[in-house]
């Protein structure tokens, strides 16, 4: 077998259409700079398939293959997978002590702490007013402190009960919005969904969706900081036992046993479905709601040990109630004593007894509920700081390995530009040679 006499023409025309959509993809790398989420394109080059020439070739009458030039193998996203898991999961735990932070901010500004309505110091009020009327037993302006006091200090415990349950139902509603149709996860969801879909059906058409994939790799980014996100290849086999959707994924969300996107199918969660530990802006959400129920928890029993010490001393009950939360005042000026029943004038015995529950257990619940929420916020707000640093850290090596670096496309620019110039300027010769073999040979001597 003879070598074709187009096969050198074939061979540059392959380097220019090469070098063409090399550097088209450059263009395309230096037109997409600032646009988020993209990840960097190469071409990948590859020698064309040999040309087989039978024996009698060579000198030696054996047989050769023949280079045939340059083909495209293709168009590969350069994008490292192992810094993806680890920007969605630094991504994830920022959000949720970021979430976790912002509410126990909220809360602990409610306990209104160097205010006039710093529980601790209604407590001090309160124990001051039994200091006063044991000094001065008969006085009718110090049993109404003690009452007036007694009267806010039980105010203020229903009501700060009461603006904690609100912010614990605030978060609780703030989970099931994120979950509903009209929540930020749905429409992600729905996108992932469809990406699936177009995705699947470029590949099997043997062509590479570079652009959907950045896409959707950008959705699941933005996914992370609501909840755990966990990506799988789509496990459906066909009847040859190879996989029947390869361009698709499956998406686990924030624990739920049933995946979020499954092929081209959403199924959200629910408050019920999500797991224990949900991750990201769920579960910040979810720990706050927790820790709100720890306070009031905490806050219930000071008032109860508060209502029974008191009640426990006191000639009259003072307070009724078995908690924060329906503890009342019932003492009046006219029934608040100093005195024991039948107790001598003067006596102060009730009175004094009552002061000295001062700095006892239930200032010392108080103060620890104080140190606790405030532990709390700080512990929130250190690790969100820790992960935000860790994030962007994990975000610049990304950008190091699937950023568009201009210096580096620039330096593409020539080398395929000075390809392309190469292969044209073959491709122009191996022109001239043909134009001379067909329209020159035979007319010598002519």
């Amino acid at each position: 077998m003879t070598i074709p006499a187009f096969s050198g023409l074939n061979t540059a025309l392959r380097g220019v259409q090469a070098h063409q959509a090399a550097l088209d993809v450059t263009s395309h790398n230096i037109s997409n700079v600032n646009t988020a989420g993209y990840t960097r394109q190469q071409v990948i080059f590859g020698a064309s398939a040999s040309l087989l020439i039978d024996a009698g070739a060579k000198q030696d009458g054996t047989g050769a293959q023949l280079g045939q030039g340059v083909d495209v193998l293709s168009y590969r996203r350069i994008r490292e997978s192992f810094l993806d898991l680890q920007y969605r999961a630094q991504n994830m735990a920022a959000s949720q002590s970021q979430v976790t932070a912002q509410r126990l901010t909220t809360v602990q500004n409610l306990l209104g702490t160097n205010t006039a309505n710093d529980l601790g110091k209604l407590l001090d009020n309160f124990w001051t007013a039994w200091d006063g009327l044991a000094a001065n037993p008969s006085s009718q302006v110090n049993k109404d402190a003690v009452a007036n006091a007694a009267g806010q200090l039980s105010a203020r415990f229903k009501q700060l009960d009461s603006d904690l349950a609100t912010s614990g139902q605030q978060a609780t509603e703030a989970i099931s919005d994120m979950l509903s149709d009209d929540g930020p996860i749905k429409p992600i969801a729905t996108e992932l969904a469809k990406l699936n879909d177009q995705i699947n059906r470029a590949v099997q058409s043997g062509t590479e969706p570079n652009d959907l994939l950045d896409r959707r790799d950008q959705l699941l980014d933005q996914l992370s900081q609501y909840g755990q996100v966990s990506v799988t290849a789509d496990p459906t086999l066909d009847a040859a036992g190879n996989k029947a959707y390869p361009g698709m994924i499956q998406v686990s969300f924030a624990g739920a046993t049933t995946p979020l996107v499954s092929q081209s199918t959403v199924s959200m969660p629910t408050t019920a479905t999500l797991g224990a530990s949900p991750g990201g802006q769920l579960g910040g959400l979810q720990d706050v709601v927790s820790k709100i129920d720890g306070y009031r928890t905490t806050l219930s029993s000071m008032a109860s040990s508060l209502i029974t010490s008191v009640n426990s001393l006191a000639t009259n009950p003072i307070f009724s109630g078995t908690g924060a939360s329906d503890m009342t005042t019932v003492a009046t000026g006219a029934t608040v004593t100093a005195t024991t029943a039948g107790g001598a004038a003067g006596d102060n015995s009730v009175a004094a007894a009552i002061a000295a529950l001062r700095g006892g257990a239930v200032d010392q619940a108080y103060a620890g509920l104080v140190r606790s929420v405030g532990s709390d916020v700080k512990n929130a707000t250190n690790a969100n700081a820790t992960a935000t640093s860790v994030l962007a850290s994990i975000d610049a090596q990304r950008q190091s390995v699937s950023g568009v670096s201009m210096d580096e496309e620039m330096s593409n620019l020539i080398k395929f530009q000075r390809g392309y110039q190469a292969a044209a300027r073959a491709l122009t010769t191996m022109d001239d040679i043909l134009n001379t073999l067909i329209n020159s040979t035979g007319r010598v001597g002519m």
